[in-house]
C-alpha cells in the first residue's frame, strides 16, 4: 500500500491557501472565519472518501473508517488546522491532512481495526 504524494501536495497547498499570509505562512487562529473554512474543507474531503464524520461538544471532528472488527480500539492519527498568529505553511494541517491521505489510501485494504482521523 502506498499513499498518493500527488493528493497530499494538493490538499496541502489547498489549506494552506486558506488564511495564507503574504510571508508565505497562515493565520487560522482557532474559532476564526478562516478556522471555520478549513474545518469545512476537511470535512468535504472526509465526506468524499466515504469516511464517517464526528464532532464533539468542543468542536473536535473525527473521521473514521470502520474496521472488520469495530469493537477494537481505533488507530487513532491526526493534527490540527488552526494554526499559531503567522504560523508556518502546513502549521498542524500536515499532520491532520498526512493521517486523511493514510486513510484515503487504505479504502482498498480490509483490515481489523477502525481507523481515526482526527482535527482538534
Amino acid at each position: 500500500m502506498e499513499i498518493n504524494p500527488g493528493r497530499l501536495r494538493q490538499s496541502m497547498e489547498e489549506m494552506a491557501h486558506i488564511g495564507a499570509t503574504p510571508g508565505g505562512g497562515v493565520n487560522r487562529l482557532a474559532l476564526s472565519d478562516e478556522d471555520k473554512q478549513a474545518r469545512d474543507l476537511f470535512a468535504a474531503w472526509v465526506r468524499e472518501a466515504g469516511l464517517k464524520l464526528s464532532t464533539d461538544e468542543m468542536g473536535n471532528m473525527f473521521a473514521r473508517r470502520e474496521g472488520a472488527e469495530n469493537d477494537l480500539p481505533p488507530i487513532l492519527a491526526g493534527s490540527h488546522l488552526d494554526s499559531v498568529p503567522d504560523g508556518g505553511k502546513f502549521d498542524g494541517a500536515l499532520g491532520a491532512l498526512a493521517a486523511l491521505e493514510a486513510v484515503r489510501s487504505m479504502l482498498r485494504v480490509v483490515h481489523k481495526k477502525p481507523v481515526h482521523d482526527f482535527n482538534i
